[in-house]
């Protein structure tokens, strides 16, 4: 094979990169392995060319060599070429050293056996303790302590006789790779030596204070790989949790289980010297912590709260300076390690006090205006979760702090304006705090704040449903009205009181919208029996109403079958009856058929019940249009009149499908068969966002294709996921070649309601090679921005003012200021302003497709930001255009 260029290598990596198992599969992975490693040693290639290959070995060691003994080779070969580097400073030594550490360790090529490991070990200790004075020097000094922890994490133990050396560059060195090392090695050498029990072959005050030089002050010292639990034949990584129980969790190589004794070891005992040592050592740390960036400290953190679990008798008092420091920190990261250390120590650590600071602290970020709402999520997540001192209840039992109360949680209410994610984690709050005002039959006990937390609750819940309940309303508020729900029973499921109302509003939405019926389901199979029964109850009277006619009966039918085991027969019988004789397709005799099967599969069937039931089986039997339907109901009308309950129940119950034999009486040519069989690939094409055309009179949304290889007749099938689009028409392209000018796609939208969605491509294409192929590509999102549309020429305020009482009007906060307005108003709002006082006033009228009008007023307010005062005659569209004018603040 003639050798490949740059350019050739950018595209095989990027193939490789787009489907490794596929690609691999196809170019053979010894050939593709041993091409790589030749390259490596190729003049013809630039610095820059090797390194993306030596990615590409970090990126996919197990795919390249899935043999150790071929790693084991692989590695010698990278040890070779990194012996071959001039002394100048070179940009492939760091590379190199990671993708030799990379390959030995993911490839189980990693042991004393290893001849690869024999000759990386000491390399690695030489270049990670050495005097490093110049830049690339201290960058390789970095990447070798980086590749020894990791070899450390992936053996635990190995580096336990080098701790003497790696304390003594603390007063040296003190770099932060040295110290995560160091506190690392420390770890896992205290863990070995509890699995090593009283008669460890050394103590760790020896191992402390020994100095040795290097690698070569003795084999077995430096490199330990005896140091590992009794039973085990590989030392995998150890499970180091902060909370809970001491457990130590081992896996394999490749992700197996490895047989461990039945208890783990308990903590160390130390002797007076050793404690010592320990504490002095830790102590060390602690006071170069400062200097480490916060991720690290807040790994070193972590590792020293394990360091202190793993032995006895030592007080985590010494974390006390690092604890005072931390909770006033910003970091997100330092404040988790905050809250591990809590979680791992309690009261021995935290006081009252602490514990009140941190929780107001965390109440007071989770509302912060100028957080990202990741961050704020993070917050009242840590408020979700708080590890208390004093715990209240069962292990493991859902509660609110104990310390936060109703008052200082009245920041935290949720909003209907908020983003769904934001919307729910406050609403889980709230929940929690309502459900531990209630007693066990839903009476307040309390009031003043509590009560108006409850009424808030109550009548937010109802808005969702309010939201949900509207004819042709956007899915996400079906969605989040049942997720809030769900979270609203799970924290009061113990107090029905409570639950009565909740029910209630939920049989009211599915009367006004009964193809929610699905979000039903999913609801009554999650949540528990306190709401599963009453409201199965509720849905059932619902149905046999016959609430939203013929149009419902689909969704009355999947209802029922839910429901039907554990409600009172006879108004459903009757209902069957009704809907029986209206008939239908064969999918509506299919739900009545599964209805019936929902029946014989509940208990209870007493007085009348069986002989109707009976009746309705004969006749389905007898009037359904569908054959295999026909044959069901006579199945079921014998098994019904010849079982007993029991036996019935078990014989309908559902059952382990059995794979379908494939036949194998005719075999064909391969390659003719693949020829006139469409082939499901990967479509080596990516589609783009154009840039949009405002002053269109209709929707358009522009796409850009390209390819990476020759295609011919493409046919791109687009779908509009969910209900509020028509259907768009197919496009298709003679042929896409790489390197091209991109093809414009225009695809005209006609919206049924102005909101957001996903658009579904599919592609049907031809290949040089003869085949046809098939392929799903990503799905494709379409904006709230991409359906805004220019009005024709209107006097604004006469639009403003006939948006009320009618429409809605709301107002916001932007966080522009000066040029920053100007530039905004300029990139995203152009076409639509209808007047403007630069830099300080804009009025925007857009227009959405097909009916809906959106009208924006900005007043800039000084040093301030900006005041926004939203007016629509539409309703629903009020949160999207929230959410569409929030993350314009988040981009600027």
């Amino acid at each position: 094979m003639a050798p490949r260029s740059a350019d050739a290598w950018a595209r095989v990596l990027a193939a490789l990169r787009a489907s490794p198992a596929a690609f691999v599969a196809r170019a053979g992975a010894e050939a593709l392995a041993a091409e790589l490693l030749s390259e490596l040693r190729s003049e013809r290639l630039s610095e820059p060319t090797k390194v993306s290959l030596l990615v590409v070995i970090l990126e996919f060691p197990t795919q390249l060599w899935p043999d150790p003994a071929a790693a084991e080779a692989a590695a010698s070969t990278l040890l070779d070429t990194l012996g071959l580097l001039p002394p100048r400073p070179a940009g492939l030594r760091r590379p190199l050293l990671l993708a030799i550490t990379s390959v030995l360790a993911a490839c189980g090529a990693l042991g004393p056996a290893s001849a690869a490991t024999s000759r990386l070990l000491p390399m690695l200790l030489q270049a990670a303790t050495g005097r490093a004075t110049g830049l690339e020097q201290r960058a390789l000094q970095a990447t070798a302590s980086e590749c020894l922890r990791e070899l450390e994490s992936c053996r635990p133990g190995l580096l336990a006789g080098q701790l003497g050396l790696l304390r003594a560059l603390q007063d040296t060195l003190s770099t932060q790779s040295h110290c995560l090392l160091l506190v690392l090695a420390l770890r896992n050498a205290l863990r070995a030596l509890a699995w090593a029990g009283p008669r460890a072959p050394d103590g760790l005050h020896r191992l402390l204070a020994a100095r040795p030089e290097g690698p070569q002050h003795g084999e077995r010292q430096a490199w330990d790989w005896s140091l590992k639990a009794p039973g085990a034949q590989w030392a995998g990584p150890w499970d180091w949790t902060l909370a809970g129980e001491d457990v130590w969790d081992w896996a394999g190589p490749s992700g197996q289980e490895v047989p461990w004794p039945e208890q783990g070891p308990g903590p160390l005992d130390l002797t007076p010297p050793e404690a010592r040592e320990l504490r002095a050592t830790v102590s060390q740390l602690l006071d170069t912590s400062y200097l480490l960036t916060p991720p690290a400290q807040a790994q070193m953190l972590q590792q020293l709260s394990q360091v202190l679990r793993a032995v006895r008798g030592q007080p985590p008092a010494l974390l006390k300076p690092q604890l005072v420091r931390l909770l006033g920190t910003a970091r997100v990261s330092l404040l988790h390690t905050v809250l591990a250390l809590k979680d791992a120590f309690g009261e021995a650590l935290f006081t009252a006090q602490d514990e009140a600071l941190l929780l107001r602290r965390l109440v007071g970020a989770a509302q912060h205006p100028a957080l990202p709402p990741p961050a704020r999520l993070f917050y009242l997540h840590c408020l979700l979760h708080f590890p208390e001192n004093w715990p209240l209840g069962a292990v493991g039992e859902e509660a609110a702090p104990v310390l936060l109360t109703a008052s200082l949680a009245t920041g935290l209410l949720p909003s209907l304006l908020q983003e769904p994610p934001d919307l729910l984690a406050r609403l889980h709050l709230l929940c929690l705090l309502c459900g531990e005002e209630l007693g066990s039959d839903g009476s307040r006990d309390c009031h003043g704040t509590e009560d108006r937390a409850l009424s808030y609750l109550q009548s937010l819940l109802a808005s969702l449903r309010q939201g949900a309940a509207q004819p042709g309303g956007p899915q996400s508020s079906a969605t989040l009205c049942f997720r809030a729900s769900y979270l609203a029973t799970r924290c009061l499921a113990s107090h029905p009181g409570a639950l009565a109302q909740l029910t209630d509003g939920l049989a009211a939405l599915y009367r006004a919208r009964p193809c929610l019926a699905p979000h039903f389901v999913d609801l009554l199979e999650q949540a528990g029996a306190e709401l599963a029964e009453p409201l199965g109850k509720a849905l059932q009277q619902v149905v046999v109403e016959g609430a939203g006619g013929a149009q419902a009966l689909q969704w009355h039918l999947q209802i029922l079958t839910k429901v039907a085991g554990g409600q009172p027969l006879g108004p459903t019988l009757g209902f069957l009856w009704a809907a029986l004789g209206k008939g239908g397709d064969w999918a509506r005799e299919q739900a009545l058929l599964r209805a019936c099967r929902a029946l014989l599969r509940g208990t209870g069937l007493g007085g009348a019940a069986p002989r109707d039931l009976a009746n309705l089986l004969q006749e389905l039997a007898r009037s359904l249009d569908d054959p295999d339907g026909r044959d069901r109901a006579r199945l079921y009308y014998s098994l019904f009149t010849h079982l007993s309950g029991p036996k019935l129940g078990s014989a309908l119950g559902p059952t382990r499908s059995t794979p379908m034999l494939c036949s194998s009486l005719v075999e064909e040519n391969v390659g003719f068969a693949s020829a006139l069989t469409v082939q499901e690939a990967r479509a080596p094409l990516q589609l783009r966002r154009a840039p949009q055309r405002p002053r269109e009179p209709r929707v358009v949304l522009g796409l850009t294709v390209e390819a990476s290889e020759i295609l011919y007749s493409l046919e791109l099938r687009f779908r509009v996921l969910g209900p509020h689009y028509e259907a768009l028409e197919a496009v298709r392209v003679p042929c896409l070649r790489p390197g091209a000018a991109p093809k414009l796609l225009l695809l005209p939208l006609e919206p049924r309601r102005p909101y957001p969605a996903l658009l579904d491509i599919s592609v049907l294409y031809a290949t040089p090679s003869g085949l046809t192929c098939y392929t799903q590509l990503p799905s494709f999102p379409i904006a709230f921005a991409d359906l805004f549309l220019p009005l024709l020429p209107c006097a604004f305020q006469e639009l403003w003012a006939s948006c009320l009482p009618g429409g809605v009007e709301s107002c916001m906060w932007g966080p522009w200021q000066g040029q920053a307005l100007e530039t905004l108003v300029t990139k995203h709002w152009e076409p639509f302003i209808v007047s403007a006082t630069p830099p300080t006033s804009y009025q925007v009228a857009i227009f959405l497709p097909p009916s809906s009008h959106l009208l924006l007023q900005l007043e800039a307010t000084g040093e301030e930001g900006v005041r926004v005062a939203l007016r629509t005659d539409d309703w629903a569209i009020l949160p999207l255009a929230g959410q569409y004018l929030r993350g314009l603040g988040a981009v600027a």
